[in-house]
C-alpha cells in the first residue's frame, strides 16, 4: 500500500488509526485478542483488516474480523426447516405461494407469490434484529399494526393482506443470526467491537445492546473534507461513455496505479466497459457480479421452457434447437431454412403441416419434427413442482444442455438455483409445497428465481488490477485511482429511491431506512470516493435516445465549490488515411448457371453485381419467422387458391354461380390451411375477400365466354436454348377456340403498375420469358390484375408477346455466353432497385470513392438485355 495513501493513516495511524485504538482497548480492558469480535460493515473488508492488523498490529493473536452472517455461519449451522424464510428464492416463492393458499388467495398465489417474498425480504432483517422471543411478540404486533393502517381503503386492501401475510411468516421465521442472541455465543466473546460503515445495521445495533458496556463503536467513514480536486469528463452518449471510462483505467494502470477501483452505477454501462478492458487484455474483477437471468446459460435453460409452450413460435423452437449440444448440426440448419422460406412462424402449424402432408412422410425433416414433439409433449401437462424439476433435467439431458450447463460456471450457479442437482438438497418432495403447476406457472417460478440470484465470477489467484464494486466499498479500502462512470442524475441520484412502496409513515413504525438516512449514507459514501489522490468523474450529455441527461446533484455540488478540474480526453487520436471501397467488377466466369428462371435474369437485367452475389454466389438474406401477415402473403394464398379452385372446377365443371362461390370457398379453406396463415392476422384479407372472389368470378365468366377454356394450373415448365435450360412455374394456362395457348400471370398490384409493364415489351421480361417456357409458335400471354376495389378483376394483355419472347431468348443466349467468356459484372442497379437490396452490403455502394462507374458490360437497367 501507498503509504501517503489515506486509507493508510484511517488504519494504521499511530494515534488514531484504527488498528491503534483497538490495540489500546484490549490493553486498558485487559481482553484477549482471540476472544474479540470486530464487526466490519462488508464482507470483502474482513481480508483488508487482517492485512492491517498484520502490517500495524500488536504480535500475538488476532482479533476476529467478522461480518454478522459470517460471525453466525461459524458460531453454528442454520438449516432452515418448514415456513422458514431462506433467501433462496427457489423455496421461499413456493413458501410464499403455500401461506396465500392458507390465507383464501388460492386462485391469485401464482400472481401475488413474488409480492409477498419482496415484503418478507425487506422485513427480516428487522424481525432478525430481535430476539425470537420479542419477534413473535411486540415486534409482530407493531408490524401488523401497519399493515391494518390501509385494510379499511378498498384499494388497499389486497396490499394490507400481503403485509400481515409477510409479517407473520416473518415472525414465525428462524434467521442464521438467531445464533448471535444466544447467551452461549455472549458468553465466548469478551468484547463486541463495530467498525461503522455509512449506514446501522438493526441487527448490529440489537447485538451492542446485549453485548452493552462490552461494545465499542468505531468510525471508518474519513472524516473532513476532500483537500484535491478530482478530474472529470462529459462524455456524448452511453458508448462514449464506456470508452472514456475504459481509457481512464487503462492510463492509470499504464501509470502504475494498480489496482484502480471501477464503481459499478450503471450494470450495462459497467459490462460495455469490462468488454472494452478484456478487448485490452485487462481481466476485471466483479465484485457485484450480475443478474443471473442475463447470463447465456440461463437464456439457454428458458429458451428450453419456452419452446415447449403450448403457443411456442418457430423462432422459439429455433433457438433451443441451437442452445444443445447439436445446435449446428445439419438437420437444425436445414429445418430452420425450410421454416424460413415457408414463413412458418408459429410452430404449431408447422407441426400440423408435418403430420397431414404426403410428401413429407418419412423425410428426414418429419422424423426430425416427430422427434422435437417427443421432447416437447411430455412437459405439457401440470404436474407438482418437484416432478417439474425432474421434468426439466430430463429435457435438458434429452437436447444436449445439461452438459453445457455443467461445463460453464454460470450454468453451475443455474442448476444450483434452481434446485436441479439430484440430491445436493435432499430427496424429500416436501421440501416444496403448493400443489401443481402449468407449464407456464413453472416457467414464472423459474424466471423469478433467475432473476434474483446473482453471478458473481470467481476471483483469480493473483491480485486483480481492476476492481468492479459499488460505491459504499470503497470504504476503508486503498486503491490506486477511482474511476466512477455514470455520474448523471439517473445513475447516481443524490437521494436514493427507497426500496419497497412503504409509506414514510410506515418506514418510520417498522424501523426501516428512511429516505434522509439513505441519502445521508450516499453523500458519506461520495464523500469518501472523494478521498481518494486520484478520482475520476465521469457523465454523458445524452441518452442512447438524445435525450438530455444533467450531471448528478454532488457533481454538480462539487461544480459549485470548483472542486472539479475538466480533464483532457485520455483516448489518443490516430490518423487513419481514407481508403475508399473500390468499384466491384468481378467475372462470373467460373460460376456457370445451368438454370435460369424468370427472377434470375430480372436480377442480371437490374443489375449484374446483384445477380453476380445472390444468384451465382448464392448468397441471400435469411427471411423473418415473426413477420406480420402481409400483401406478400395475401398474394401468395390468393394464387393457392386460384390454383385449387380452377383444378376442382376441372374435375366437376359447373355454371351455377352458388356452386362456384362453394367451390372457391373451399379452395380458400384449403389454401388457409395448408399456408398454416393466423385467422386473427389474416383478418384484414379475408374481410376484402369476398369483394376480391365476387370480382374475380364475374370476371371468369367473361373470360369463358371469350371462348378460354382452362387447360394447366401452375404448371412447371423447362425448355432448353443450347447450353442454358429456362424453368418457371405458370400460375395458369388457358386455351383459346383455335388451340393458341393463353399464358395467365395473377398479380395484386395495381392495374396502373401492370399497364406500365406491358407498354414497352422489351422492357418487361416477365411475360416474355412466361412465352419462352411454352413450346407454342404463337401464343398469348396477360397479367390478370385480381383487385378488391371497384374495378374488380382485369385482363392486361401483351400484344407483343411472341417479339418479346425472341428478343429475349436472343438476348439471354447472347448475354450469359458473355458472362462465360470473362465479362464483367457492376453494379449498375439505381433507385428502388438499390433501395431494398440484399446485396447492397457487399456491394458497399455507399462507401465508393469518387472514381467513375465502368460502364455496363452485360445485363443493367438501361441495356434492356443487349451488350453495350
Amino acid at each position: 500500500m501507498n503509504e501517503g495513501h489515506p486509507v493508510q493513516a484511517l488504519w494504521c495511524d499511530p494515534a488514531d488509526g484504527v488498528v491503534a485504538r483497538i490495540v489500546r482497548v484490549l490493553a486498558e480492558r485487559q481482553l484477549h485478542a482471540a476472544r474479540t469480535v470486530v464487526l466490519v460493515p462488508y464482507a470483502q473488508l474482513m481480508g483488508v483488516a487482517r492485512a492491517m492488523w498484520a502490517r500495524c498490529g500488536s504480535p500475538g493473536f488476532v482479533p476476529r474480523f467478522e461480518t454478522t452472517h459470517n460471525w453466525a455461519r461459524s458460531a453454528g449451522g442454520f438449516v432452515p426447516t418448514g415456513y422458514d424464510i431462506a433467501h433462496d428464492m427457489a423455496r421461499d416463492l413456493v413458501t410464499a405461494q403455500a401461506l396465500l393458499s392458507q390465507s383464501g388467495f388460492h386462485a391469485e398465489r401464482f400472481a401475488l407469490a413474488g409480492r409477498v417474498v419482496e415484503l418478507a425480504y425487506q422485513l427480516a432483517p428487522l424481525a432478525a434484529a430481535v430476539t425470537p422471543e420479542e419477534r413473535g411478540g411486540e415486534w409482530a404486533q407493531r408490524a401488523a399494526g401497519v399493515a391494518d393502517a390501509g385494510s379499511e381503503s378498498e384499494w388497499f386492501r389486497t396490499e394490507s393482506a400481503l403485509i400481515r401475510i409477510a409479517v407473520a411468516w416473518t415472525s414465525t421465521s428462524g434467521y442464521a443470526t438467531d445464533v448471535l442472541q444466544r447467551e452461549s455465543t455472549r458468553a465466548q466473546v469478551d468484547a463486541l467491537i463495530v467498525l461503522e460503515g455509512f449506514q446501522s445495521d438493526p441487527l448490529t445495533q440489537s447485538l451492542c445492546r446485549l453485548w452493552g458496556d462490552r461494545a465499542l463503536h468505531l468510525s471508518l467513514v474519513p472524516s473532513g473534507a476532500p483537500t484535491q480536486v478530482c478530474a472529470s469528463h462529459v462524455a456524448l452518449d452511453p458508448e462514449d461513455e464506456a470508452g472514456l471510462a475504459a481509457a481512464c483505467v487503462l492510463r492509470h494502470l499504464a501509470e502504475d496505479r494498480a489496482p484502480v477501483a471501477l464503481v459499478a452505477t450503471d450494470r450495462a454501462l459497467t459490462r460495455r466497459i469490462s468488454a472494452q478492458l478484456s478487448a485490452q487484455g485487462v481481466v476485471t474483477h466483479d465484485e457485484t457480479g450480475w443478474k443471473l437471468s442475463t447470463t447465456r446459460a440461463a437464456a439457454s435453460l428458458m429458451s428450453a421452457l419456452r419452446a415447449c409452450a403450448h403457443d411456442a413460435t418457430s423462432d422459439q423452437v429455433l433457438e433451443w434447437l441451437k442452445s444443445g449440444a447439436d445446435g449446428d448440426s445439419a438437420l437444425v440448419q436445414s429445418l430452420e431454412a425450410r421454416l424460413r422460406h415457408e414463413g412458418m412462424r408459429d410452430w404449431s402449424a408447422w407441426s400440423a403441416l408435418m403430420t397431414r402432408s404426403e410428401k413429407s412422410k418419412g423425410t428426414a425433416l418429419q422424423d426430425f419434427t416427430e422427434a422435437i414433439e417427443a421432447r416437447r409433449a411430455p412437459v405439457a401437462r401440470s404436474r407438482p413442482l418437484a416432478e417439474w424439476l425432474h421434468a426439466l433435467r430430463e429435457l435438458l439431458e434429452a437436447s444436449g444442455q445439461w452438459t453445457l450447463l455443467e461445463e460453464d460456471l454460470a450454468g453451475g450457479k443455474v442448476i444450483g438455483a434452481l434446485w436441479l442437482d439430484a440430491g445436493a438438497h435432499g430427496e424429500d418432495e416436501d421440501e416444496f409445497p403448493g400443489g401443481r403447476h402449468t407449464l407456464a406457472e413453472f416457467t414464472a417460478w423459474v424466471r423469478d428465481v433467475l432473476e434474483d440470484a446473482s453471478f458473481v465470477p470467481p476471483a483469480g489467484d493473483q491480485a486483480p488490477r481492476v476492481v468492479v464494486l459499488p460505491l459504499y466499498q470503497l470504504l476503508g479500502r486503498a486503491f490506486g485511482a477511482v474511476v466512477v462512470p455514470g455520474c448523471d442524475d439517473r445513475r447516481l441520484p443524490a437521494s436514493p429511491e427507497p426500496p419497497g412502496n412503504w409509506s414514510a409513515a410506515q418506514r418510520l413504525d417498522l424501523g426501516l431506512p428512511s429516505r434522509e438516512a439513505l441519502e445521508a449514507a450516499q453523500r458519506a459514501a461520495w464523500a469518501a470516493a472523494l478521498h481518494n489522490p486520484s478520482c475520476e468523474l465521469i457523465w454523458r450529455h445524452s441518452d442512447a435516445s438524445g435525450e438530455p441527461v444533467r450531471p448528478s446533484p454532488l457533481v454538480q455540488a462539487l461544480q459549485l465549490d470548483h472542486a472539479l478540474q475538466p480533464s483532457a480526453d485520455p483516448r489518443l487520436p490516430r490518423d487513419v488515411a481514407v481508403q475508399p471501397t473500390g468499384y466491384p467488377t468481378p467475372s462470373g466466369a467460373l460460376l456457370p448457371l445451368e438454370n435460369i428462371s424468370t427472377s434470375v435474369y430480372e436480377d442480371l437485367r437490374r443489375c449484374p453485381y446483384r445477380f453476380f452475389a445472390l444468384r451465382q454466389l448464392g448468397l441471400r438474406s435469411a427471411d423473418e419467422l415473426d413477420a406480420e401477415v402481409d400483401k406478400r402473403d395475401f398474394g401468395n394464398w390468393l394464387h393457392a387458391v386460384l390454383g385449387h379452385f380452377h383444378e376442382a372446377l376441372a374435375e366437376a365443371p359447373t355454371q351455377d354461380a352458388q356452386e362456384r362461390v362453394a367451390l372457391i370457398e373451399a379452395a380458400a379453406v384449403r389454401s388457409t390451411q395448408e399456408l398454416g396463415l393466423s385467422d386473427a392476422e389474416f383478418l384484414p384479407f379475408a374481410a376484402a375477400w369476398p369483394a376480391v372472389r365476387d370480382g374475380y368470378l364475374g370476371w371468369l365468366t367473361g373470360h369463358e365466354a371469350a371462348g378460354a377454356v382452362f387447360a394447366e394450373s401452375e404448371p412447371w415448365k423447362e425448355q432448353s436454348f443450347g447450353g442454358l435450360r429456362l424453368i418457371g412455374r405458370l400460375d395458369r394456362i388457358d386455351r383459346m377456340p383455335d388451340g393458341q395457348a393463353f399464358v395467365i400471370d395473377y398479380k395484386t398490384e395495381s392495374a396502373t403498375v401492370s399497364k406500365e409493364r406491358v407498354k414497352d415489351p422489351t422492357e418487361d421480361t416477365q411475360l416474355a420469358f412466361y412465352a419462352a417456357l411454352v413450346a407454342d409458335d404463337t401464343l398469348r400471354a396477360a397479367y390478370v390484375n385480381v383487385g378488391e376495389k371497384s374495378a374488380g378483376t382485369q385482363t392486361v394483355e401483351q400484344p407483343a408477346v411472341v417479339e418479346a419472347r425472341d428478343a429475349l431468348v436472343a438476348g439471354i443466349i447472347d448475354d450469359f455466353r458473355r458472362i462465360a467468356q470473362g465479362a464483367a459484372l457492376p453494379p449498375l442497379g439505381e433507385g428502388a432497385v438499390c433501395d431494398y437490396c440484399a446485396a447492397r452490403g457487399l456491394c458497399r455502394k455507399d462507401f465508393w470513392g469518387d472514381e467513375s462507374p465502368l460502364p455496363a458490360v452485360v445485363g443493367g437497367p438501361t441495356t434492356g438485355g443487349d451488350v453495350q
